[in-house]
């Protein structure tokens, strides 16, 4: 049965733009460690699935409960139940405007499942609100944003995880474990890569808003465009709404690089190139879907590249053939290159260890059978829950500074592909040094009611 406790749209009445929220002087766990924790879900879409099968799967032992949904789309809301059949049973508020959520008192915490336009805006709002936040990755839409969200868990105390799950699974982490032994020897270089094919995604043909629909609400932070089911399903590839697959897969890629390889940074220097490859007259998608970069960090003697390609190709160290991520045509994973061999990790559960001049095979472990595509992040709930009750980010296994670092290679890259050159980034000041054409990358201009703020 679902209760309906409020639907009101953003920015319905006037005034409401800006968000205003008590400040809390802290955001730590003020109940007894054995509360139930109540959580809120915004943004009904399809990884949501997974939000809500994991914390469906940990409800029991972990004690925690889903007590609100929200989206800006009532037909959603309205098909929830169908939707995510785990939710039938279940008692929970529903919301089309996310800032009456986060004004719910009786919420600890709020899980995200947004285009990448709006996950520093409502991190943001939610910190501001006291609540603790799971947001997906990529974490920004710019670096700016990024640095705002991480200042604003701090500032607040609040445990916001990153969907980069695979920080969180155990087999994934035993292999980092060998790496730091040196079962591979000294490292020296490594590749994330991501080969999904796609096809042509469509055009943008304008058409009425769906009843239920508050278009205004969903394009919040970015520029103002004309509503079409392409811009509506499609803004992965939309450079308004989305990093594009510089972020999309490859975050995962490139976070699990710099932690193989001990880079607690981003990189100083990142030259990359990349396009609509083939050019197709039957798409509007205006993000890079093949491209190539290469990163380097001072002072570290270490070369990491970074590949996407959106069309037919070959496998990468058997990671498509012999090790294949979710599906067969799928070439999903990172390379490791050591003096004594190299390791690969191809999907989110496993590890396989080449070493000598003959490949001979190495340590590995892998899970048999892969967890199913909605339950391999329980371990990663369950790590955010855990940080939320002992009130320690250092817990967290993807704290919102690891994700913001990781995905600061990712907007580097974009930057240096609009660019046609490489950049020299400042990883301490976050900016560009003496570079006033890509420092004006580094943020973006906001619609009037949805600014990022200054001061968090």
């Amino acid at each position: 049965m679902v209760e309906t406790f409020c639907r009101r749209s953003v920015l319905q009445a006037a005034g409401l733009g800006v968000a205003s929220f008590p400040a809390p002087a802290v955001a730590l766990w003020q109940k007894s460690p054995n509360d139930r924790i109540r959580i809120g879900l915004v943004g009904l879409g399809g990884r949501m699935r997974a939000h809500i099968a994991c914390l469906v799967a940990l409800a029991k032992s972990e004690n925690v409960e889903i007590a609100a949904l929200c989206d800006c789309d009532r037909r959603r809301l309205e098909s929830a139940p169908k939707d995510y059949p785990e939710l039938q049973g279940l008692r929970y508020a529903t919301y089309t405007d996310q800032r009456r959520l986060f004004e719910d008192k009786s919420i600890d915490a709020v899980s995200f499942s947004t285009p990448d336009h709006w996950h520093a805006l409502q991190t943001i709002w939610a910190c501001q609100a006291g609540k603790h936040v799971y947001i997906e990755k990529p974490v920004s839409w710019c670096i700016w944003e990024g640095r705002k969200m991480v200042e604003a868990a701090r500032k607040y105390r609040c445990m916001v995880q990153v969907g980069t799950q695979n920080r969180s699974n155990p087999i994934v982490r035993e292999g980092m474990e060998k790496l730091r032994q040196g079962v591979i020897g000294k490292l020296y270089m490594a590749r994330a890569i991501s080969y999904k094919i796609r096809g042509n995604l469509g055009k943008h043909r304008s058409a009425p808003v769906p009843e239920g629909l508050d278009w205004d609400a969903w394009v919040g932070p970015a520029q103002m465009v004309e509503y079409s089911p392409f811009m509506h399903r499609r803004w992965y590839w939309i450079a308004n709404f989305a990093v594009g697959d510089a972020a999309n897969q490859l975050v995962h890629d490139v976070d699990k690089v710099r932690w193989g390889l001990g880079l607690d940074s981003p990189p100083t220097t990142v030259m990359a190139m990349g396009g609509r490859f083939p050019p197709a007259e039957d798409d509007d998608a205006d993000t890079p879907n093949t491209l190539a970069a290469l990163c380097q960090w001072q002072g570290r003697n270490l070369l990491v590249t970074v590949e996407n390609r959106h069309w037919y190709t070959n496998s990468e160290a058997s990671m498509r053939d012999k090790y294949p991520f979710v599906s067969p045509n799928q070439c999903v994973g990172e390379i490791f290159f050591g003096t004594e061999g190299y390791m690969i990790f191809p999907n989110y559960s496993s590890y396989y260890t080449f070493l000598g001049p003959n490949n001979e095979p190495g340590p590995c472990n892998f899970a048999d059978p892969q967890p199913d595509w909605w339950t391999e992040s329980v371990p990663h709930f369950k790590n955010w829950i855990e940080a939320i009750r002992l009130g320690d980010h250092r817990h967290l296994t993807a704290d919102i500074l690891e994700g913001h670092r990781s995905t600061i290679i990712c907007h580097l890259i974009n930057i240096s592909i609009r660019l046609g050159r490489s950049v020299n980034f400042d990883p301490e000041r976050e900016t560009f040094p003496g570079d006033p054409e890509a420092a004006q990358f580094l943020r973006r201009k906001y619609r009037p009611g949805y600014e990022v703020p200054e001061e968090v």
